[in-house]
């Protein structure tokens, strides 16, 4: 029996059954199935803060650590006022998953406190930062669980988590987060690393497909960091971004989006609307748009069944975090859809926040053209292997890569034994 009501838990028992999906390919490793499927460590903690009249608010915060078979947790802090549990346990398992799969040394961990920052000032946010960090600062650490950012949260609140923690340790201890501003300790190509790394997903996949990138029509869901850097990648390499849909609205342009014009616009006004670029279209229309490839760079969840019957595009490449329902996975695989998933398609922002972490141990700092070298050569790898494992087992490019995840922290889990 878990020890967690899974009852009304979308994302977790998504989770879950990926895993399940799995287990036929594991062998004799599937003795070791269960530990995929229980979160190593799970914490609730209540984060008071003052607010700026003087009264006093209560927020819930979450860490989760799922798996530190392969080492020390990461995985990113979100701020929103939908988070729960079972949500963060998920978003946790996924990066245990992602981390096996592009071959970084960590588990899988994840954390999010439930608020809405939009209602804060920015002082109560800072508040609200160092006192989550100070409630679970027994849990985190540089080769523990290196936090780094999610939704709504940026480089300013990890150097507000650095700080924070610092005062419990006495000392700066730099590489307790990733994520940071430069002056901190911070890696250069961070900021647009997942962004990046989706088009370079795209790029590999897609040429394995014997296609190429340029005049491809693209339409991405979601214009934050993510979405809009990956936008900017696309663009560069001639594809035209057709449509984009954030949380206000969406736009259509058939002939290409202005993505510099919107990208600015969005960071002046927080929104792609009223950009100049493009016509206004609904939301439903957004998913009808007559597109080649379709990048939901948002939240998870956004692909139903019923989105999925519809859908052009020929190609998902997932920006966010569990986009597609397993449902909705089911019949893009019927209509003959390739999905990249999320554990290979957005680890890009992993892999650099790695590269940040190795160069805040040595206090040796690369060029910006070394971190987008390196980048790229691990998310070819990346590609490379699980193309392979998708043509040796003839399975879905997410099965291979969950049975790539799956098999790697099994191998460390036996390899480590238990403690009896």
């Amino acid at each position: 029996m878990s020890f967690v009501d899974y009852s009304d838990a979308d994302a977790w028992l998504s989770y879950l059954a990926q895993v399940d999906r799995t287990t036929p390919f594991l062998g004799s490793l599937v003795r070791w199935v269960e530990t995929l499927k229980r979160p190593k460590r799970a914490v609730v903690v209540d984060v008071p803060i003052q607010r700026d009249d003087g009264t006093i608010d209560h927020f819930e915060g979450y860490r989760v650590h799922h798996n530190t078979s392969r080492g020390p947790a990461k995985g990113g802090i979100r701020f929103h006022q939908d988070a729960t549990l079972s949500e963060v346990m998920a978003l946790a398992a996924w990066m245990t998953i992602k981390n096996a799969v592009v071959g970084l040394p960590y588990g899988g961990g994840k954390g999010a406190v439930r608020v809405d920052p939009a209602k804060l000032s920015r002082t109560e946010l800072e508040r609200l930062t160092r006192r989550y960090t100070i409630e679970i600062a027994n849990i985190i650490g540089p080769d523990r669980d290196i936090p780094a950012p999610d939704v709504n949260t940026n480089a300013q609140v990890m150097a507000w988590m650095m700080d924070a923690y610092a005062l419990t340790k006495g000392q700066v201890v730099s590489g307790v987060v990733t994520g940071k501003p430069i002056e901190l300790g911070g890696s250069l190509g961070r900021k647009d690393a997942t962004g990046e790394g989706v088009y370079i997903a795209a790029r590999e996949i897609t040429a394995r497909l014997g296609q190429g990138l340029d005049n491809q029509k693209i339409a991405i869901q979601g214009f934050g960091n993510v979405g809009s850097a990956a936008a900017r990648s696309f663009a560069q390499a001639g594809a035209r971004i057709v449509a984009v849909q954030d949380i206000d609205g969406a736009l259509f342009c058939e002939d290409g989006l202005d993505v510099e014009l919107l990208s600015r616009h969005k960071a002046n006004s927080g929104s792609i609307l009223g950009s100049g670029t493009g016509t206004e279209i609904t939301r439903e229309q957004f998913w009808l748009a007559d597109i080649d490839i379709l990048v939901p760079a948002a939240i998870e969840g956004q692909i139903t069944a019923n989105i999925a019957r519809t859908i052009e595009a020929k190609l998902v490449v997932e920006g966010a975090n569990g986009p597609t329902t397993p449902e909705a996975d089911a019949i893009l695989t019927e209509r003959g859809v390739t999905v990249v998933p999320d554990v290979l398609a957005n680890a890009g922002g992993v892999i650099v926040s790695y590269f940040e972490w190795v160069q805040d141990h040595s206090s040796y700092f690369w060029r910006e053209a070394e971190v987008r070298h390196k980048l790229g050569q691990m998310l070819t790898d990346a590609c490379d292997a699980v193309w392979r494992a998708h043509l040796e087992h003839g399975v879905t490019l997410r099965d291979a890569a969950y049975i790539l995840g799956c098999r790697r922290v099994l191998e460390a889990r036996e390899q480590r034994g238990l403690y009896l």
